[in-house]
Order: structure tokens, then sequence, then C-alpha cells
């Protein structure tokens, strides 16, 4: 079973996000998309200044298997990116809730957060997929 932290919120795209102390929202992929991935070999991220839309793609990962777009959890404006992924993309493999993260996004519309999925939510949607 993947890890599912309870104090992140999720997307059915399978990235997580975590509210920090100065509002801004920290983004990255779950444990269970890195699973299906395999391991990651390149994660093409935006630079910081970009804009974003709530669901809309914001970067691409490559593994191994597959290309797979990056979706932004929320609208906002990218205010922070991990560089280190670019030259240590395993890093998503390694701790995808820690080292792994991808953006940080500085929200615009406050009842997005309030649309993402909880971590039971997110749980009951895996137990969809997997049938």
């Amino acid at each position: 079973m993947v890890s599912i932290p309870s104090d992140l919120r999720y997307t059915k795209d399978h990235e997580w996000a975590r509210r920090e102390e100065d509002g801004s929202v920290r983004v990255g992929v779950t444990e269970y998309a890195v699973a299906q991935l395999g391991d990651v070999t390149l994660v093409d991220l935006p630079k910081a200044g970009a804009d974003v839309g709530a669901h809309a793609r914001f970067g691409d990962i490559e593994s191994v298997k597959t290309v797979s777009e990056l979706f932004a959890p929320l609208a906002g404006k990218i205010v922070e990116v991990n560089g280190e992924l670019e030259d240590r993309p395993e890093l998503v493999n390694e701790d995808p809730y820690g080292a792994g993260w991808m953006v940080v996004i500085a929200p615009s519309a406050a009842g997005d957060w309030d649309a993402l999925l909880d971590a039971a939510g997110y749980e009951a949607h895996l137990a969809a997929l997997e049938g």
C-alpha cells in the first residue's frame, strides 16, 4: 500500500499539495504516481513567475516507462521551482513528499484548496481505480 500523508490535499491526477505557513502551496506527485511511472529520468518544470490555472498543465515528468503531464492543483503564480530536480530527477522516486517536490504556487483563488481531495478522498479514488 502506498503512503497517503493525512496533512496533504490531492488531485485525481495524483499531485499532492501542502499549504505552507505563508499561504503558498508546495506541489509534487504522489507515491502512487511514482509507482506507476517507475524510475524518473527527467522533470520539466516552468520558470518561477509563470501563471498556472487550476488543473492546467504546468510541466512534464519522464520515466523509463512513459512521459506524463503535470497538472497544477490550484490556480496562481509559481513562486519557486525545485531546481535540484534538473540534475537529480531521482529525488522524485526517493522522496516524493519531501525533497522530490516540484513547485511552490502562490494561490490566486482561495476556493481551489477546498476543492482538492483530503487523504480519505484520495484513498477512495485509488481504491476505485484499482477496482
